[in-house]
C-alpha cells in the first residue's frame, strides 16, 4: 500500500502565513525631525537643560545642538515617529511656558532617501 503524505494543520498554516507575508509589503512609518528653532531671548543655559531633559542628550551634545540652533537658525533634535514627535515638541513648549521663554520647536516629515 503506498501512502500518501496528507497535509496537516500546520503545514496549510505556513503556507498561508507565507503567501499573506508575500501579498503585504509593510511600508515603514514616517519619520519626523524636531527642529529647535533659535530665538535671541532664550537663554543658553535653558536651552540645554531642555535637550538634556526632554530628547535624553548628554550635556556635550545638548550644548553642540544649542550652538548649532544658534549659529544656524535651528537644529535638529532628532528623529521619531509622529507621535513621539508631538510628544517631544509639546515637552518642549511646556517647559518654555513654565520658565516663561519663547523657545519654539517644529516638526518636518524625513525624507526618504
Amino acid at each position: 500500500m503506498s501512502e500518501t503524505k496528507r497535509k496537516s494543520y500546520t503545514d496549510f498554516n505556513v503556507e498561508l502565513l507565507e503567501k499573506e507575508k508575500q501579498k503585504k509589503k509593510l511600508k515603514k512609518p514616517d519619520r519626523y525631525k524636531v527642529i529647535l528653532i533659535n530665538d535671541d531671548y532664550t537663554p543658553q543655559e535653558f536651552v540645554v537643560y531642555v535637550l538634556a531633559m526632554v530628547f535624553r542628550r548628554s550635556m556635550e551634545e545638548s550644548r553642540q545642538i544649542m550652538w548649532k540652533a544658534h549659529t544656524e537658525g535651528s537644529a535638529v533634535c532628532g528623529v521619531y515617529s509622529l507621535d513621539i514627535a508631538r510628544t517631544k515638541v509639546e515637552e518642549v513648549h511646556k517647559l518654555a511656558d513654565e520658565a516663561g521663554h519663547p523657545l519654539q520647536c517644529q516638526l518636518a516629515k524625513e525624507e526618504e532617501e
